[in-house]
């Protein structure tokens, strides 16, 4: 029981919170505050910028909310930014059902809805250009609400978030929402060191748990023994704690059991008993598990209670194909009513898309697979699609989604289960086992707020599966925050518009990126003054009575190196000479194959053309067909004699081969001479006979030094050698640190010196200057923003009519997800070859500039959007547009978009010309028609 005096600080406490703003706005939520809630906002009551790190579902999007209250209460505005524009629209939805549309605004790439509104949501590109061209929206903004912030990790992406958070003004407030990441604390430093005080709140416990399962054939096993929730998995942070929790039994057994199987089969084993050749392993692990089918896994989440449930498939078509496999089963998860609301409601949102479209969207497949209660969910889709399943998953007419992990990246789409069907991934080079944070962030969606007492994660068996390692990526749920950034053209330019190159330097040093780097300089010159104290005492065991042993070495080491050197030379020239002499010859010529299988003399029946290497085809004197290369040989080819090869030679025919090789073994007896011009020549290394006498002065050198008769040279010389490893390893520590000291203002410096060559920097007795067509690449944003801004510069957009200006802007933003090989497609006019020949041109020497200068490779430009697009802006259906193409009608809308931003921002260019800025604009109406038009913006 309290005392007095603890009861009376109670209610004290009690007054003083009505008095706040955060009581008035816990007023209008209908649930208790968590206190990692309470501690953020209260913080931001105070004035103080936050840092919420929190499991996802865990509610820290309330922290986001209350901010946008305060900007309302206090008359200035709010801006809510994320990461993608399904996130925007879905936050704007809710933003408006709490204070309306006139109050709430939308801006993405390619909606603008109310933009000067107290409270606007928008993608964090929107944010950072209108930073660079000094919007005044930005007047009287007061909070900026930056979503998903764990984004700024993004490798292509990334950047904006530190570009936003370094460049807002001083007085706006900064709320940054991230997932649970190890590294909070120092992600909130360097906040605190660019934006002022700025505290940092970490949740680690999750308001619905989290419990584990696998799906072994039909059957759900929990992963842990014991009744283990995700909270109870984790160790606690920083303490060390090092309790392992024990996997579930029965499923080790399973384990052990296919183990056994794999291992009597000869599964992973690298051979056989002496003198029998190893049986061939089998193709993939074995099991005597069987598999369930997806409708199974579903019909079985249903038994159980589990739906809904998200099932993530690391493949669109896996995605489309789960929905046909379910429709194929039967399987039906509503009741008529629900089948009868849902058809109607997908009618509803569909009544704008032409009928021809409808097929080529697949939409008839996908409206039955909704009304009995299934989609997919991915990037192939169109928006609208996209949009409906995620309503009617949200409000439970959808039981059962098969998405890409896309969905796990910020909609927010909570089910009662996730399904992960396998633990790896293909990352666009190999197929990789996902992290503890992507596990994370994908089992992060199971367990509503509010709705569920408890969340599942199912893994499904597969053949190998360590249900040990599935434990472990349960028992981490933390990822390192490590920056992407890194400057651009078009950063650069704005930042020397704005504060000068001088200033513009200091500021990109105060990046996360150089935070961190500058950070992890300390640990690697502890490393280097350790190695230093290693490498004196080795210098002190190598030491020699005799005399210097380190000159020593060093002899020993140059002559090894020579000698290694020279020896790969004779290799290389040996083999160009080979192959050399290989191309050389024709049918008949005689030659004798000095290595490889086929040793012995042989007549050359005919050349490979197409082979990257020649690889002619001979008949050897044992009358075997054979074909060889330069792996035959260890020197050029000599021609020792020829023979005339009838034209009507059958090498299938036995009897001819043997005639063949009689002819063979005769003119080598007769000793016939071989075609002229195929002379004998002696082969001489280029460079052999100076390295020879290089090999020759080290070693008359390495004779005559003083320590060459010590008795305990070769003791001396293990020293020498570890110490040369160890000094060798501890150069490039030194030279890791020289790299990451001002590595951003280093990146910087080359950037400008791009620019300066291309005239964009004027310098001046001010210092240095914007030329105009510096003005020109500041409103231009972009992978490709020089490239943009160069084809500009050099009229690559003129003469091209407005349906021909779309298409050619589609080779300037599209990035194919794989190289596209074959020979470049024709352009659809000539017009349009003389502005693709000069984009390429354009690229062709800026990448060269970009090699000199030791920068990363501006993208080519691709030209697989190209037709798609000149079709649909010059008014064809979907269906044509698409035709002949890979492009799924999702990737199209979105590529589309980009096409119209683009042609946005070139219109807005100063001091465009007029008949460019007109074709653009009609243009883009070209483009913003039927599907593409049909926005993802709730009525």
């Amino acid at each position: 029981m309290s005392s007095p005096s603890e009861r009376y600080l109670a209610a004290a406490e009690r007054v003083a919170f009505s008095k706040t703003r955060l009581y008035s706005f816990s007023q209008t939520l209908g649930f208790e505050l968590d206190p990692f809630q309470r501690e953020a906002c209260e913080a931001l009551e105070l004035g103080r910028g936050v840092l919420v790190a929190a499991p996802t579902g865990a509610g820290k999007t309330v922290v986001g909310e209350f901010a946008v209250y305060m900007a309302l209460q206090r008359g200035l505005k709010a801006f809510y930014t994320t990461p993608i524009k399904a996130l925007s629209n879905q936050k704007y939805n809710e933003l408006v059902a709490t204070y309306g549309a006139e109050r709430v605004g939308l801006l993405t790439g390619d909606t603008s809805v109310n933009p000067h509104a107290d409270v606007v949501v928008m993608t964090t590109e929107v944010l950072r250009n209108m930073l660079y061209a000094n919007s005044e929206t930005l007047l009287d903004l007061a909070y900026v609400v930056m979503d998903e912030v764990h984004y700024l990790a993004d490798r292509f992406r990334g950047a904006v978030w530190e570009e936003v958070i370094i460049h807002l003004p001083d007085d706006v407030q900064l709320v940054s929402l991230s997932a649970t990441v190890s590294n909070a604390e120092e992600f909130g430093a360097w906040l605190d060191t660019v934006r002022g005080d700025t505290d940092v709140v970490v949740s680690e416990h999750r308001p619905v748990p989290l419990w584990q399962h696998v799906m072994v054939g039909s059957d759900l096993f929990d992963l842990f023994a014991g009744d283990i929730a995700f909270d109870e998995s984790v160790p606690e942070s920083g303490a060390g704690n090092s309790r392992a929790y024990e996997v579930n039994p029965e499923l080790l057994k399973l384990a052990s059991a296919e183990h056994k199987l794999n291992r009597s089969a000869n599964w992973g084993r690298s051979g056989g008993r002496r003198g029998r050749r190893a049986p061939e392993p089998p193709r993939q692990a074995l099991t005597r598990i069987r598999r369930a089918s997806r409708p199974q896994v579903i019909a079985k989440l249903d038994s159980e209670g589990l739906l809904p449930a998200i099932t993530f498939i690391f493949s669109r078509n896996g995605c489309d194909a789960a929905v046909k496999q379910c429709l194929e089963s039967g399987l039906i998860l509503t009741t008529e009513k629900e089948r009868d609301a849902i058809v109607r409601r997908v009618d509803e949102a569909v009544q704008d898309i032409a009928e021809e479209d409808l097929d080529v969207l697949g939409f008839w497949t996908w409206r039955e697979g909704l009304s009995r209660g299934f989609s997919a969910h991915h990037a192939g889709m169109l928006p609208t699609f996209k949009e409906v399943v995620e309503k009617l998953f949200a409000d439970g007419l959808v039981r059962a989604v098969f998405a890409t992990e896309t969905l796990a990246l910020g909609v927010n789409m909570p089910a009662r289960s996730v399904v992960l069907e396998k633990l790896d991934k293909f990352n666009g080079e190999a197929h990789v086992d996902i992290t503890a944070g992507e596990y994370t962030q994908l089992t992060g969606r199971a367990g509503r707020r509010g709705i569920d007492v408890e969340g599942h994660a199912v893994v499904l068996w597969q053949p190998g599966t360590d249900p040990g390692a599935v434990a472990g990526l349960a028992s981490r749920r933390t990822y390192p925050l490590n920056s992407s950034f890194r400057p651009t053209y078009n950063m650069s330019i704005n930042l020397i518009a704005q504060f000068g190159r001088g200033p513009a330097r200091e500021i990109l040093e105060s990046s996360f990126a150089q935070f961190q780097a500058d950070r992890s300089v300390v640990g690697l010159a502890k490393q280097v003054r350790s190695r230093e104290e290693s490498l004196a005492g080795y210098e002190q065991a190598m030491s020699c009575h005799l005399g210097d042993f380190t000159e020593y070495a060093r002899l020993r080491r140059e002559l090894n190196d020579v000698e290694k050197r020279a020896s790969r030379t004779q290799s290389r020239h040996l083999r160009s000479a080979a192959a050399s002499s290989l191309d050389r010859l024709r049918r008949g010529d005689i030659i004798d194959i000095s290595a490889g299988r086929s040793l012995g003399y042989a007549v050359v029946l005919d050349r490979d053309e197409s082979a990257r290497e020649p690889r002619p085809t001979v008949l050897t004197q044992e009358k075997h067909i054979r074909r060889i290369s330069v792996d035959d040989f260890q020197g050029p080819v000599e021609v020792l004699s020829s023979i005339r090869i009838p034209k009507s030679f059958n090498a299938r025919s036995p009897k001819e081969r043997r005639d063949l090789a009689s002819s063979l073994r005769n003119a080598l007896h007769d000793k016939r001479p071989p075609r002229r011009g195929t002379e004998h020549r002696d082969f001489v290394v280029p460079g052999g006979q100076q390295a020879e006498r290089q090999i020759n002065d080290l070693r008359r050198k390495l004779k005559a030094h003083p320590c060459h008769g010590c008795s305990d040279r070769e003791d001396h010389a293990r020293w020498a050698e570890r110490w040369w490893k160890l000094r060798k390893e501890t150069d490039q520590l030194v030279s890791q640190i020289q790299g990451r000291t001002n590595t951003i203002a280093k990146t910087f410096d080359r950037v400008c010196q791009v620019l300066d060559s291309y005239g964009y920097l004027e310098t001046g007795g001010d210092g240095v200057a914007i030329s105009p067509a510096g003005e020109r690449l500041r409103r231009i944003y972009g992978d490709r923003d020089l490239l943009v801004a160069l084809c500009l510069e050099q009229d690559a957009f003129a003469g091209l009519s407005s349906a021909e200006l779309a298409a050619f802007v589609s080779c300037l933003v599209y990035q194919a997800k794989r190289e596209e090989a074959g020979i470049r497609p024709k352009m659809p006019s000539p017009a349009m070859e003389a502005s693709v020949s000069i984009a390429v041109r354009e690229w062709s020497q800026l990448t060269d500039l970009e090699e000199q200068h030791r920068l990363p490779l501006s993208g080519e430009p691709e030209l697989g959007l190209v037709w798609p697009i000149y079709k649909w802006a010059s008014g064809r259906s979907l269906q044509t547009a698409l035709k002949g193409t890979d492009l799924a009608a999702g990737d199209f809308v979105r590529w589309a978009k980009q096409v119209i931003d683009l042609l946005d921002q070139l219109v807005k260019v100063p001091a465009i010309d007029s008949q460019l800025a007109a074709r653009g604009r009609q243009a883009i109406g070209q483009v913003r028609r039927g599907v593409v038009a049909y926005a993802a913006v709730a009525e």
